[in-house]
Protein backbone atom coordinates (compact mmCIF):
# COMPACT_ATOMS: atom_id res chain seq x y z
CA UNK A 1 0.00 0.00 0.00
CA UNK A 2 2.81 2.25 0.97
CA UNK A 3 4.12 1.82 -2.57
CA UNK A 4 0.46 2.86 -4.33
CA UNK A 5 0.55 5.77 -2.40
CA UNK A 6 3.94 6.66 -3.31
CA UNK A 7 3.36 6.29 -7.08
CA UNK A 8 0.50 8.51 -6.75
CA UNK A 9 2.32 10.73 -4.79
CA UNK A 10 4.59 10.98 -8.35
CA UNK A 11 1.66 11.17 -10.40
CA UNK A 12 0.23 14.41 -9.00
CA UNK A 13 3.42 16.14 -9.62
CA UNK A 14 3.04 15.43 -13.73
CA UNK A 15 -1.16 15.32 -13.49
CA UNK A 16 -3.55 17.13 -11.52
CA UNK A 17 -4.82 15.50 -8.45
CA UNK A 18 -8.24 15.53 -10.19
CA UNK A 19 -7.29 13.26 -12.96
CA UNK A 20 -4.59 11.44 -10.67
CA UNK A 21 -6.82 9.88 -8.44
CA UNK A 22 -9.97 8.56 -10.34
CA UNK A 23 -7.25 6.87 -12.19
CA UNK A 24 -5.45 5.06 -8.81
CA UNK A 25 -8.39 4.21 -7.76
CA UNK A 26 -9.91 2.65 -10.88
CA UNK A 27 -6.70 0.87 -11.40
CA UNK A 28 -6.87 -0.23 -7.66
CA UNK A 29 -10.18 -1.23 -8.16
CA UNK A 30 -9.41 -3.46 -11.75
CA UNK A 31 -6.64 -4.83 -10.27
CA UNK A 32 -8.79 -6.18 -7.02
CA UNK A 33 -11.24 -7.65 -9.88
CA UNK A 34 -8.13 -9.26 -11.34
CA UNK A 35 -6.85 -10.84 -8.60
CA UNK A 36 -10.15 -11.80 -6.94
CA UNK A 37 -10.83 -14.13 -10.31
CA UNK A 38 -7.47 -15.28 -11.20
CA UNK A 39 -6.08 -16.16 -7.50
CA UNK A 40 -9.36 -16.58 -5.19
CA UNK A 41 -11.58 -18.09 -7.98
CA UNK A 42 -14.26 -15.25 -7.89
CA UNK A 43 -17.56 -15.51 -10.78
CA UNK A 44 -18.16 -12.57 -12.07
CA UNK A 45 -21.51 -12.30 -14.42
CA UNK A 46 -21.33 -11.49 -17.92
CA UNK A 47 -22.82 -7.79 -17.23
CA UNK A 48 -20.55 -7.68 -14.00
CA UNK A 49 -17.64 -8.44 -16.82
CA UNK A 50 -19.33 -5.45 -19.03
CA UNK A 51 -19.42 -3.06 -16.28
CA UNK A 52 -15.30 -3.05 -15.48
CA UNK A 53 -14.61 -3.07 -18.79
CA UNK A 54 -17.00 0.37 -19.10
CA UNK A 55 -15.06 1.18 -15.98
CA UNK A 56 -11.65 0.81 -17.58
CA UNK A 57 -13.03 2.28 -21.02
CA UNK A 58 -13.22 5.35 -18.59
CA UNK A 59 -10.09 5.03 -16.85
CA UNK A 60 -8.63 5.71 -20.57
CA UNK A 61 -10.99 8.28 -21.88
CA UNK A 62 -10.01 10.10 -18.57
CA UNK A 63 -6.03 9.80 -19.29
CA UNK A 64 -6.58 10.35 -22.99
CA UNK A 65 -8.73 13.60 -22.60
CA UNK A 66 -6.64 15.44 -19.95
CA UNK A 67 -4.58 17.73 -20.95
CA UNK A 68 -1.46 16.69 -19.25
Amino acid sequence: MLASVGLLALAIKALPLGIAYPVWTGIGAVGSIIVGVTLFGDHLSPLTWSFVALLLIGLIGIKVTSSH
